[in-house]
């Protein structure tokens, strides 16, 4: 009787699910698991075995540190990302609060110019500066030699990467605000400063946090720029490339790549804790912020909105002169000719490569993420396996693209595994992408599809529509501007990419961002920078057909309403 009674009751749980729900749900919790956690988990066995496969325990990470040229890379890294962190941390706030807590004239521009950094891949800040600072550049020509190659050019060259985040950051924390704590702090002759200190700052403590830990990472796994003016300074990011593609010692890769995920973890969970602290304080009654001029104040933060407008212009403007100047810099005559690409470094279809796997990326990318998000948030809970689909969605959070790259190659190439057929194809490209930025549009998935009432669902299933006629009909359309910006970020994050992809391409198959570091290791950099042109020239077209998409669809539904 009392088994009777306990299959009656995992009956009555499965029929409420749906069958057909719960097999799409085991369905996309088991591919993420075998092409995220598998992985993740053949990079772990490999950093606690030896050669022979034998369990070492700690052996490898002895050797690892007691080798001087090899330990010394972690505080060179620690060293690069904490100089980068904090002055990246302090810009991109003091241009946050530029654009939304002072009246200076021109924030529309000012916005998209402290975006271009993210519609280039890391290898070109590097060889932007390379034209401005390196020992040819026009800055140093002019007298003024900073050293670029080593630790110096590695530093710019995150603060450069890791700017736009740290903005981004500040730019949300900043932009909403009870406009009535201030007027009560002036109504009481509190002076702007002192409401700078006790009613500004306390109100973005978390993003303060979070930002440092966030922009910390960047720079901690960043493998793009230490590439090209790295030089002799080691880093880890640099230190993996080594021991893997240079002497083929995957253990001790696998060490390194442990390694690298230290900060990533940290971040993770202070961004968790984050999230949980930094509760929304706007509500009906909150009035909004009223900027008031001061000439003073608006004058100072336009200089500084203005420079770094200006050395991203001079970024962008040294990539224009390399790539179509003769011989820079001893002939800047016209030329189209480093537009013809050398086919040992890439050739053109490296670019083309790129385009398809960005394209395949957005769209399996978005279709994937968006089913995804629905099945955790739109369909009947069945406890740990939602529990267990919401923590695997934000794990990718705290794994760096080099580490994902490299926990593919132990897991996809090993010969008894029977998805080794993907390995060097651009099938495992797209995966590694997919994986490698899933959980920011998950994230953003989730808040779109959140805002939609159940009253849709529910409503559907009491006039038996099916589930699938719904989710077509209503949660697609509804979710529109999430899936474009879905899409969007998947391709310009796929044309970018270097860490996630430096191990996985083939020979038949190389991609732009990779052909960019072949051509600047062949010497060929203006070919690398007209390279870098046609990337920046697709991603801006994309963020501007997306901005386009979602005019398009507001204007529709303002259309609707006023029907």
């Amino acid at each position: 009787m009392q088994c009777l009674t306990i299959i009656d009751v995992i009956k009555r749980r499965f029929v409420r699910f749906n069958t057909a729900q719960l097999g799409l749900l085991l369905f996309v919790l088991g591919v993420f698991t075998v092409v995220f956690v598998f992985p993740l988990g053949t990079l772990f066995s490999k950093a606690f075995t030896g050669d022979s496969g034998k369990f070492i325990g700690l052996d490898n990470y002895r050797r690892y540190f007691s080798t001087p040229s090899l330990s010394v890379s972690v505080w060179n890294t620690v060293f690069i990302s904490l100089v980068a962190t904090a002055i990246s941390s302090v810009f991109g706030f003091l241009y946050a609060y530029a654009i939304t807590r002072t009246a200076i004239p021109g924030k529309a521009l000012f916005k998209y110019a402290a975006l271009f950094p993210i519609f280039i891949p890391t290898v070109v800040h590097a060889l932007g500066l390379v034209y401005i600072f390196g020992r040819q550049g026009f800055i140093t020509r002019l007298g003024f030699n900073i050293s670029l190659y080593g630790r110096n050019g590695i530093i710019i060259s995150e603060i450069i990467y890791t700017f736009p985040q740290a903005y981004l950051l500040f730019f949300v924390a900043l932009e909403y605000a009870d406009g009535r704590l201030y007027e009560a702090c002036t109504a009481m002759g509190i002076w702007p400063f002192q409401q700078f200190l006790n009613v500004t700052l306390p109100e973005i403590k978390y993003t303060i946090i979070n930002t440092l830990f966030v922009c910390f990472t960047l720079a901690f796994t960043d493998f793009g720029a230490p590439k090209v003016i790295g030089g002799s300074y080691n880093v880890l990011a640099t230190d993996i490339y080594k021991q893997i593609a240079g002497q083929f010692n995957m253990n001790m890769g696998a060490v390194v790549g442990t390694l690298l995920l230290i900060p990533a973890i940290i971040s993770f969970i202070t961004g968790r804790f984050v999230s949980s602290k930094n509760a929304g304080t706007l509500n009906s009654k909150t009035i909004p912020l009223t900027v008031k001029k001061n000439h003073v104040r608006d004058t100072l933060f336009f200089l500084f909105c203005a420079l770094v407008t200006l050395f991203f212009v001079l970024l962008a403007a040294s990539l224009f002169i390399g790539a179509f100047s003769m011989y820079y810099p001893y002939n800047l005559d016209f030329t189209l000719k480093h537009f013809i690409f050398n086919e040992s470094t890439g050739g053109i279809g490296s670019f083309l490569h790129s385009i398809y796997m960005s394209l395949f990326t957005a769209v399996f990318g978005t279709a994937f993420v968006f089913l995804y998000a629905y099945m955790m948030e739109k369909t009947e809970r069945l406890g740990l396996l939602t529990r267990y689909g919401k923590l695997l969605a934000l794990l990718p959070l705290a794994v760096p693209g080099m580490v994902v790259g490299i926990s593919f190659v132990f897991f996809f190439n090993a010969r008894n595994n029977p998805l080794n057929f993907m390995y060097g194809t651009m099938t495992i490209l797209i995966l590694s992408n997919i994986i490698h930025y899933f959980s920011v549009p998950y994230l953003s998935t989730t808040g779109a599809l959140k805002k939609l009432d159940r009253e849709f669902e529910n409503v559907a299933e009491s006039m038996k529509i099916p589930r699938w006629r719904t989710f077509f009909r209503v949660s697609v359309p509804l979710s529109f501007h999430a899936i474009v910006e879905t899409a969007m970020y998947f391709f310009v994050n796929s044309m970018v990419t270097v860490s996630a992809l430096v191990f996985l391409y083939s020979a038949h198959f190389k991609i732009a961002s990779i052909a960019i570091t072949h051509m600047e290791e062949a010497g060929d950099i203006s070919q690398a920078a007209a390279m870098s042109l046609l990337i920046l020239f697709i991603n801006v077209t994309m963020r501007v057909l997306y901005e386009f998409a979602v005019k398009i669809n507001k204007q529709k539904h303002t259309k609707k309403e006023k029907i």
